[in-house]
């Protein structure tokens, strides 16, 4: 097998963990390209390839956390992931850790730990690393990482997600939430929403956004059903998608480009949290990004 064969087959493994870590999938992309860059131009011959490789994104990622954590300091408005469509690696033994540690709820939590902590709870509690292998890759002993483990967990457990598990529950739930946007129908969405329902959008100052999260299912239900139509008016769509392994859906313009994604946590049958990411810097990867300046003029401009 050749080096790129050797390094394509922990293609989505490396990628997975740098996403985790970063919360970023440009940022992820990025660290494993720059890891097939110092694993083409090495002349080590690993005894294990996935070692090698997850050690040295690991680094990467950390090195590159800590300089994003000093933008996220200074970003405009609240900050939320780059939404994944869909994660690429799979280990049917772990399924139900790697789809709850790629929810957006638990990678806020994550955003909670320093660097280090992120990157040890992420290859232990995600990827179940050995504690040898884990040492390797953050250049710690094997005690400093379990001490490491023990802090993040604690931070971890005070606020770990809880989510609705039945898909089909989900998706029919998610069909009724996007039916009674278009329709306006503030009855249908107050009776989907959890009573201290939260909603956020990420804009980052580079599209409309609101001021700050917005809570509770009357105040929700009428806003949301106060602004889709008007949304709907200039032909954008939502449709539905799983983003983060949790139920969601894409918006887009009238051209098909994108507009934003929102997230939906649910609960005993009820929606708990809405976020959408707004920033057009954070969608490219989803496909073409729509003009949102554009479509909040149209929405405004009175009616002739």
């Amino acid at each position: 097998m050749s080096r790129a064969e050797e390094f394509e087959a922990v293609r989505p493994l490396l990628f997975s963990i740098a996403y985790r870590i970063l919360g970023s999938v440009s940022e992820a992309e990025d660290a494993v390209q720059e890891t097939w860059v110092r694993f083409e131009a090495s002349t080590a011959a690993p005894r294990s390839v996935r070692a090698y490789l997850s050690a040295a994104v690991t680094r990467i990622s950390i090195d590159v956390l800590r300089s994003a954590r000093v933008r996220r300091e200074e970003y405009a408005g609240p900050w939320l992931p780059e939404p994944l469509l869909d994660d690429p690696y799979e280990d049917p033994e772990r399924s139900a850790e790697l789809a709850d540690s790629v929810s957006m709820a638990a990678l806020l939590l994550l955003e909670r730990l320093s660097p280090l902590e992120r990157a040890v709870f992420v290859l232990r509690e995600v990827f179940d690393f050995g504690f040898p292998e884990i040492a390797s890759a953050v250049d710690r002993s094997e005690a400093a990482c379990r001490q490491l483990l023990v802090r993040a967990r604690r931070h971890m457990a005070s606020g770990r997600p809880r989510f609705e598990a039945d898909r089909k529950e989900r998706a029919e739930l998610t069909s009724r939430f996007l039916d009674a946007l278009r329709d306006g129908d503030v009855a249908a969405l107050r009776a989907l929403l959890a009573a201290d329902v939260s909603m956020v959008g990420d804009g980052g100052g580079r599209a409309p956004q609101l001021a700050k999260a917005v809570n509770g299912a009357e105040t929700v239900a009428r806003l949301l059903a106060t602004a889709f139509p008007r949304m709907a008016g200039v032909g954008v769509t939502g449709e539905p998608h799983e983003i983060n392994g949790q139920p969601g859906a894409i918006f887009r313009d009238r051209d098909g480009r994108v507009l934003h994604t929102v997230v939906l946590d649910v609960l005993e049958g009820r929606i708990q949290t809405i976020r959408a990411v707004i920033n057009p810097d954070k969608l490219g990867h989803v496909g073409p990004v729509a003009d949102a300046w554009a479509i909040d003029r149209a929405i405004r401009r009175p009616p002739r």
